[in-house]
């Protein structure tokens, strides 16, 4: 048995040098057929290669399965991801809800014990924005709600979270709608809790800053900010952002609305104020016009002191005596 082995050995050691060598020699071959440069020689590796690489597909359908596997398993590992996370938010949306539920059931009770009356007239007419102005000097865009539908100018639009601009210019079937982030835009605002006021300026960014503020001291970085009303411009208590602290140090606001996803904005009707034509019967009552004995009262009768008594009238004391004395 021991004899069979050795001869087995020896018989296929050469043999595996002989296969070697020519494996070798075969690369060695093919890597210098690989690196002349000549025409037939080109000519002569793109025949081989048409004849050899089509008669591997077969070697390449394990590596092909095998590489779909792998992109379906990363693929289904993904989307496990995605669903985890999507269960995870939807769990808090839930909470949101049960929250916000409670918070307007909360507020239901509140209006109805302080007799709140709601403006019956502010309601709104929701359009879809058509296009914008695409200039870096302009910030508007246009919306398919016209004169038609009851728009006017000056009308506040929202997007359904906060404030987005005024429209501004009103056709039969389009509106003009100006941004706050517009150099035209001018609206007046209100901190909050500090309830300082202020004017949002808009300067072609998306960080508009606060102007004239009455007490910037009073006004902290995550200040809630929204419309004062002043001027009948925009109805009070619409949402406009949070204050931040520009890269300036200027005290800015950062906006609620989404500018980069504006589809559809709400435009607000706001009912016409009265004008005011006197201004002072606001501070004081209507003064009477004086009449002649009026003023010949006050421009002859002397006003007594407090605590003394008038004085008694010598004529009319002696005609008083006079009729006394006839009965």
């Amino acid at each position: 048995m021991s004899k069979t082995r050795t001869d087995a050995e020896e018989f296929s050691r050469p043999l595996r040098r002989v296969l070697v060598a020519v494996l070798v020699v075969l690369l060695l071959a093919l890597f210098l057929l690989w690196r002349i440069d000549s025409p037939r020689v080109e000519r002569f590796r793109a025949a081989l290669i048409d004849q050899v690489v089509p008669s591997f597909d077969w070697a390449l359908v394990p590596v092909t399965r095998v590489a779909n596997m792998v992109d379906q398993f990363q693929s289904y590992a993904s989307l496990y991801e995605q669903n985890q996370e999507l269960r995870r938010e939807l769990q808090q949306m839930k909470a949101w809800r049960e929250a916000a539920l409670q918070l307007e059931q909360q507020n239901a009770r509140l209006l109805d014990l302080n007799q709140v009356r709601l403006d019956p007239k502010l309601t709104h007419v929701t359009g879809q924005v058509l296009a914008d102005s695409g200039s870096p000097f302009r910030q508007s865009v246009l919306i398919n709600v016209g004169s038609r539908d009851g728009i006017r100018d000056g009308w506040a639009t929202m997007d359904g979270i906060g404030v987005v601009g005024r429209i501004s210019g009103v056709g039969a079937r389009t509106s003009r709608v100006i941004l706050l982030t517009d150099t035209n835009s001018r609206i007046p605002v209100t901190v909050q809790p500090s309830g300082q006021r202020a004017i949002l300026s808009g300067d072609n960014s998306n960080l508009p800053p606060l102007d004239f503020l009455e007490d910037p001291g009073e006004v902290r970085p995550g200040d809630r900010v929204v419309s004062s009303g002043d001027g009948g411009m925009f109805p009070a208590g619409l949402l406009v952002g949070q204050v931040v602290m520009g890269n300036d140090r200027r005290l800015r606001v950062s906006l609620s609305a989404d500018y980069q996803r504006l589809e559809f904005l709400r435009v607000l009707r706001s009912h016409d104020l009265a004008p005011i034509t006197d201004a002072g019967a606001l501070i004081a009552p209507p003064v009477l016009p004086a009449g002649p004995d009026t003023e010949g009262a006050l421009a002859t009768d002397p006003i007594p002191a407090r605590g003394t008594q008038p004085e008694a009238d010598p004529e009319a004391d002696a005609s008083t005596e006079t009729d006394g004395g006839d009965g």
